[in-house]
């Protein structure tokens, strides 16, 4: 009896492309590499456009310098939106410290009473509405209107007006250029740089940060992990009306004033910064440098529309586009990740 052997072909498994393996660990973070994506689009096509007058070391600094208010809000709203809330108040709040400030600047209170007024003026708004939230069950979106009227509310009160501000430290913070090689940066753009430098510390280097994205993402899995979940979503309420207050301040060296109707819209705009920059907005995904690429695609995007002379209206139509093309690709993250489950 002769054995006889039959070859079959044996299967083997396909290895994934480097390219896959990347796509599945880092799932996450295609909303921010898209976004940095459409910022060297936006560069690219104003550079062609414009015939190599848009990169310029010059409209680059200025850049930072005309959107430094708009990266500390949205480096504020970046910790609310990733536990899950949001947060409405932030341009009424930034509004009421800085014209808050112009006031006790213009009766004579020297500036280190003045500048923590204002910080803390805005934090206190920012924890009154996480208590809402947390110990009273308001939703975030009721909480933080609320918190808007009050901002504006309280605005209001203290002038009806403009005030100037003629305070030279206030002043300083704007008009100080430190430049080197054609660049230039205020220490306002400083404020905003070490405000997300802080902040990226914060969320990937530290407890409370880690608990911020855990919050975000199951916050019945967070209480039962034994999480302080009420503690950080308060804090991370009181952070955005800190940065709102700082806004405050910053928005006031940038304009020289103190203006009530000040940030109308404004806390859409940050909100629009931190989705594009890829920010989930049901939380628990998003990096805070990510929401700076998302303010430098705002103010680009707001820069090319002024070089062009076109109507501003075609701002609110592209970031809008733009805004519902990044909760587009979200919503596939979001069912990608939860079919793998």
């Amino acid at each position: 009896m002769t054995a006889t052997t039959l070859d079959r072909p044996v299967r083997t498994q396909e290895k994934p492309s480097m390219l896959k393996t990347f796509l599945s660990r880092n799932g996450s973070m295609m909303p921010t590499f898209a976004a940095i994506l459409i910022l060297i689009l936006l560069f690219a096509g104003a550079e062609a456009f414009l015939r190599g007058d848009f990169i310029t070391p010059r409209n680059i600094s200025a850049l930072l310098l005309d959107n430094a208010y708009l990266l500390v809000l949205a480096v504020g709203m970046t910790f609310v939106i990733l536990t899950g809330g949001i947060d409405l108040s932030v341009g009424s709040v930034m509004a009421f410290t800085g014209i808050l400030g112009a006031r006790m600047l213009a009766e004579g209170a020297p500036v280190a009473v003045t500048v923590p007024t204002m910080l803390l003026g805005g934090a206190a708004i920012g924890l009154l509405i996480g208590i809402l939230v947390q110990y009273f069950g308001v939703q975030p979106f009721i909480a933080s209107l609320a918190g808007l009227f009050l901002g504006r509310g309280l605005a209001y009160i203290v002038s009806l007006s403009s005030i100037k501000v003629e305070e030279p430290a206030i002043l300083w913070l704007q008009s100080t250029r430190m430049s080197f090689g054609g660049w230039y940066i205020t220490p306002t753009g400083i404020i905003a740089l070490s405000a997300v430098a802080i902040a990226a510390f914060v969320l990937h280097l530290t407890r409370f940060g880690r608990t911020i994205y855990a919050v975000g993402g199951n916050e019945q899995s967070a209480r039962l992990m034994g999480l302080k979940v009420g503690r950080v979503k308060i804090a991370a309420y009181t952070i955005s009306g800190f940065c709102a207050g700082l806004a405050g301040l910053i928005l006031t060296a940038y304009s020289g004033a103190g203006y009530p109707r000040n940030g109308i819209g404004t806390e859409l705009d940050a909100i629009a910064a931190v989705v594009i920059g890829g920010t989930l907005l049901i939380g628990g995904r998003g990096y805070v440098l990510g929401s700076m690429v998302g303010v430098f695609v705002y103010g680009t995007i707001k820069t090319i529309i002024s070089f062009m002379g076109a109507e501003q209206s075609w701002m609110q139509i592209i970031v809008g586009a733009l805004l519902l093309l990044f909760i587009v690709v979200q919503r596939a993250i979001v069912a990608r990740s939860d079919g793998r489950r």
